[in-house]
């Protein structure tokens, strides 16, 4: 035992580590060497078993394997063969037992520091469910379980990175989820070759998904645990990262990315209504500004009808930077929202919208058409339900007006082009990121427009390739 002792303190540093507790004990008449991480662990329950282990007697005449084996019946006791193994396991907050024969034992009870389950800000609800996923992984599963009770729900826990062996699990309905999708993901996950994963669920997607420089996610995130189960029963995979409070559902395409739960929580009629306006939304908050800015360079185009469209004056500086000044200045408005004090964020709002605006208007800055559009474009940005795609959206309005003002009106309709073509091109996961739009699927498409009503039959999407398509 002293050998393993003189290892773990190399292994860690002789007095280097004032959280890695490294005590003599007994388990019962029998000296054990009692290896735990401080504050990964439920100090009330270690105690409580420790003395026990004191203070009784074993009277059979067992020997120390099978009195360890017998003395923790309900704790998720392991015996490990693999140096590298206990070790993991240690690290991620089990109790570990070493014997004096050399046999090792880890014990289940941990107690991770965290938050209660709460709803995301980012996904809220005028009416549903108020809890979320939070950064525990062994909490996140029981909030899919406690909605899909299946025995064939799985949850296949798998360890990533090297250094800081990061717990990820893949979620599927065995029976429901393609195979072949899920061997892809494993393969996938075989071939991550790093130290750690602190960015957790976002470095796994660009790990997985080869995003590269792509501004658009090929995946959908979630923070809600009842978006997570219905994609689930849908034939969905979900990937939960251990520390984050979000989780990844694959596949996806750009019209998941549009869909939100409140569409679901109110009548069909009205959840169609919802759809479509956001819909709508989207298109304005990608065409609205470049189309305005189109007008204004060229006026004989519009109708005497929408004279009123376009400025009335420009102004001493260019329009081109005045609109990309503005479209800016709202980025770093909501930067700074994110990082001010919530207590000061209203006060920070006030002075952006009342102070910098009117007065960058009133010193000529600005002409009023250019705060007004921008700042509708900005309202229609914000009603993108995936943060990811809203950025996207920016960066691809900006190509769209910069296409613009180099050629002019040619420049508009071949920036429109070449983002059809590009978007049209992605296939993560082999998914056509376009369907049911392109491929055209029209029953699809139409499921994709208006929001049935849940008694109506459906089958589960096409692009999850799922085993069994019929619902029932």
């Amino acid at each position: 035992m002293s050998v393993a002792e003189d290892f773990l303190k190399e292994k860690f540093g002789v007095n280097e580590s004032f959280d890695v507790g490294i005590m003599h004990t007994h388990l019962y008449e029998f000296p054990v060497l009692l290896v735990y991480i401080n504050g990964l662990v439920d100090g009330t329950v270690l105690t409580q078993l420790l003395t026990n282990m004191q203070q009784n007697k074993w009277h059979d005449e067992l020997d120390e394997n099978l009195v360890m084996e017998h003395y923790f019946p309900y704790h998720s006791i392991t015996q490990y063969d693999s140096t590298e193994k206990w070790l993991v396991a240690l690290l991620s907050g089990q109790v570990t037992f070493i014997l004096t024969n050399g046999s090792v034992y880890t014990i289940d009870v941990r107690s991770y520091a965290g938050r209660s389950p709460e709803e995301p800000d980012n996904e809220k609800v005028v009416r549903g469910s108020r809890d979320g996923f939070t950064e525990n992984i062994i909490q996140n599963t029981s909030l899919i379980r406690r909605r899909i009770r299946d025995t064939d729900l799985r949850f296949e826990l798998h360890q990533v990175t090297t250094l800081s062996q990061t717990d990820m699990a893949i979620t599927y309905i065995k029976g429901i989820a393609n195979e072949d999708n899920l061997a892809q993901i494993r393969e996938r996950l075989k071939q991550i070759k790093h130290d750690g994963f602190t960015m957790t669920d976002k470095a796994l997607e660009e790990w997985i998904f080869k995003q590269g420089f792509h501004p658009l996610p090929f995946v959908r995130f979630t923070e809600r645990p009842d978006i997570a189960a219905a994609h689930l029963l849908e034939g969905h995979i979900l990937m939960i990262v251990d520390t984050s409070p979000s989780v990844i559902i694959v596949p996806t395409t750009l019209f998941h990315h549009l869909q939100h739960a409140e569409e679901y929580r109110e009548a069909p009629i009205i959840g169609t209504l919802v759809r479509w306006m956001r819909y709508g939304g989207v298109f304005l908050s990608l065409l609205l500004l470049p189309f305005w800015y189109l007008m204004s360079k060229h006026p004989e185009l519009l109708p005497k009808t929408l004279d009123f469209f376009g400025p009335k004056e420009f102004g001493e500086i260019p329009l081109l930077l005045q609109i990309i000044i503005a479209d800016v200045g709202i980025e770093f408005m909501r930067l700074a929202a994110i990082h001010t004090p919530t207590p000061l964020s209203t006060a920070m709002g006030i002075v952006a919208a009342l102070v910098i605006g009117q007065m960058a208007v009133d010193v000529g800055l600005f002409i009023p058409e250019v705060v007004l559009y921008t700042a509708i474009t900005a309202i229609f940005t914000f009603a993108i339900p995936s943060y990811e795609l809203s950025i996207a959206t920016k960066i691809f309005r900006t190509f769209i007006i910069l296409s613009t003002a180099l050629l002019g009106v040619n420049g508009f309709f071949i920036a429109l082009v070449c983002l059809v073509w590009y978007v049209c091109s992605l296939k993560p996961l082999n998914v056509p990121y376009l369907w049911p739009l392109v491929p055209f699927f029209p029953k699809a498409f139409l499921r994709i427009l208006i929001r049935y009503p849940m008694p109506v039959d459906s089958k589960r999407p096409f692009i999850t390739r799922a085993l069994v398509r019929k619902r029932s």
